[in-house]
């Protein structure tokens, strides 16, 4: 027995590295499964923070999203984001309607799966992206404005920084920068994007002079749950084996969104009484803030940065209630500010006793990897914000953001779909 399981190391190590290994590929696979649960799930979450006369609308930008970003990552945003690098800023067109994405693995992304599943498995990522800006304008956009928003988007803004990050030859990641699972690509990005996009939409009507309040709890605690679970396909898949750093990142996703949602169950407690809504909330924000470290640090040094993300995004949107902005469902907050504390957590606790892959943080004695992850914050926020910004001025003259007052009024699901949530 001993002598076949040498053997069988043996082999292990000396097989070829582009050779499909069904482990692996099995759990990319469910991984993939995994990830685009997610974004149905993001649509409960948001569904129950917003009225009932705008629930259709809320479920439906998330829902139309999968069907709208599959087609774009596929004919374009693929190629983008993996293809060839032009001078470490975009992909070429090289897999232009995933030419040339077959079963075959790719060496440069993951020697071990099909090319199709990786394809497929970042596919989900870019699906759920523009999808979480989503929180930042609802009960208000124009719905057509929202689905040309959301392609060019993806295309502009999602598509560059995921080949800056995880392109090859990517200019983030020649930089160094360390980003497991997205927490630049995904989280601030998104997070960022969603302020630009609210100070130009403007607030919703009577916005700061009659109560604007939830409509269904339970369907947020419903989708943060869901989340919880996907997430650990979020992040544990981005391993792109079934390895120990899948285990790694699995177990450090559960334990920071834990710490986050302990944490915030007691400010708010300390404020008033301890909030579902706001724990459920401090979870999630747990998940966004481990996303960039997870696959890089250890389970105790998760449990630090969940603890820690929850009152920054916690008094994030205390300031935005301060400034009157009526940033809907604090998307900024939750993962803009969740994902920058978590891209710099990860230049301060990551380790290669983790993931040789990966690199020493500040607190294992390499204080440029914190550098590093600090310039990649600011280009990353620099670049979503002020493209978004634009982006969202010229859409507003084009074709113009927010529905009619009336239809404000009445509400999304009747004015932009035809039909109610509830009879």
């Amino acid at each position: 027995m001993q002598t076949a399981l040498r053997a069988f190391v043996v082999w292990n190590k000396e097989r070829p590295v582009n050779t499909i290994n069904s482990g692996d590929t099995a759990w990319v696979l469910i991984s993939t499964a995994l990830v685009m649960v997610m974004t149905p799930a993001l649509a409960f979450f948001y569904g129950g923070m917003v009225r009932k006369k705008n629930v259709l609308s809320t479920l439906n930008m998330s829902f139309v999203t999968i069907g709208l970003i599959s087609v774009q990552w596929l004919l374009l945003g693929y190629t983008l984001a993996f293809g060839d690098s032009q001078s470490g800023l975009i992909g070429n067109l090289r897999y232009l309607g995933f030419a040339g994405v077959g079963a075959a693995p790719n060496p440069d992304y993951a020697p071990t799966i099909p090319h199709l599943a990786y394809a497929a498995y970042q596919m989900m990522f870019a699906i759920i992206t523009p999808a979480l800006i989503t929180g930042a304008f609802v009960e208000r956009v124009r719905f057509k404005t929202f689905l040309v928003f959301s392609v060019l988007w993806a295309t502009l803004v999602y598509d560059p920084v995921a080949h800056w990050t995880w392109g090859a030859g990517g200019l983030l990641k020649q930089l160094g920068v360390l980003d497991f699972a997205g927490g630049t690509v995904v989280h601030i990005t998104a997070g960022f994007s969603a302020l630009a996009f609210a100070m130009v939409i403007g607030a919703r009507k009577g916005f700061g002079r009659s109560p604007i309040e939830p409509h269904h709890i339970p369907y947020s605690v419903l989708g943060a749950g869901l989340l919880w679970m996907g997430w650990f396909g979020f992040n544990g898949g981005s391993a792109l084996a079934a390895n120990g750093v899948a285990v790694n990142a699995l177990v450090t996703t559960n334990m920071s969104a834990a710490a986050a949602g302990l944490v915030w169950m007691l400010l708010s407690w300390r404020d008033n009484k301890p909030s579902v809504l706001g724990i459920v909330t401090g979870a999630v924000v747990g998940l966004v803030a481990i996303t960039p470290a997870s696959g890089f640090v250890t389970p105790l040094s998760a449990l630090i940065i969940g603890g820690v993300a929850a009152p920054i995004s916690y008094y994030a949107i205390r300031f935005r209630q301060r400034l009157n902005l009526d940033e809907s469902l604090d998307v900024w907050a939750c993962h803009g500010m969740g994902g920058l504390w978590g891209a710099l957590a990860t230049g301060l606790f990551a380790t290669k006793a983790v993931n040789e892959a990966g690199n020493n943080g500040l607190f294992a004695g390499n204080p440029m990897q914190f550098v590093i992850q600090a310039v990649a914050v600011v280009i990353v926020i620099a670049f979503a914000f002020g493209v978004t910004f634009g982006l969202a001025q010229v859409l507003k003259r084009w074709m113009g953001l927010r529905v009619s007052s009336n239809a404000e009024e009445v509400g999304l699901d009747i004015s932009e779909h035809g039909e109610p949530a509830y009879t």
